[in-house]
C-alpha cells in the first residue's frame, strides 16, 4: 500500500483560497488514482473530487464544481486540491485516498479506495 500524508490545512475567512497537498511515499505513484473527500462533524464522508493516475481525468462533486481543482505532480508524487472562494460550509477534515488501478479512470466512492491518509482540518470563518 502506498501511505498518504496531507497539509496545507487551516483557518481562513470566507472568499479565500487555500492549498492542500497530500504527500505519497511507498509504491510508484503512477499507480494510483487518487481522490479528495471531506468529513464535517455528525456527517457523512463527501466526496469532492479525484484524478485519474496520470493525470487525464478529473471528477467533482458538485458542491464544489467551479470552485475546486484537483491536479497531481508525479515527479514529486503529490495531489492537490486548489479550493477557491471558500464558503463557511467547506469547513471539514479533508482526507486524500489512493486506488491502485491500471486504468485511467477516476473514483469516487470510498469503498473504492485502498489507503487513506490523516486528514487535515480547513476550518472557514464568516
Amino acid at each position: 500500500q502506498v501511505q498518504l500524508v496531507e497539509s496545507g490545512g487551516g483557518l481562513v475567512q470566507a472568499g479565500d483560497s487555500l492549498r492542500l497537498s497530500c504527500g505519497a511515499s511507498g509504491r510508484p505513484f503512477t499507480r494510483y488514482a487518487v481522490g479528495w473527500f471531506r468529513q464535517a462533524p455528525g456527517k457523512e464522508r463527501e466526496f469532492v473530487g479525484a484524478i485519474s493516475r496520470i493525470d487525464i481525468t478529473t471528477t467533482y462533486g458538485d458542491s464544489v464544481k467551479g470552485r475546486f481543482t484537483v491536479s497531481r505532480d508525479n515527479a514529486k508524487n503529490t495531489v492537490y486540491l486548489q479550493m477557491n472562494s471558500l464558503k463557511p460550509e467547506d469547513t471539514a477534515v479533508y482526507y486524500c485516498a489512493a486506488k491502485s488501478t491500471i486504468t485511467t479512470m477516476t473514483y469516487t466512492a470510498t469503498s473504492d479506495f485502498d489507503s487513506w491518509g490523516q486528514g487535515t482540518q480547513v476550518t472557514v470563518s464568516s
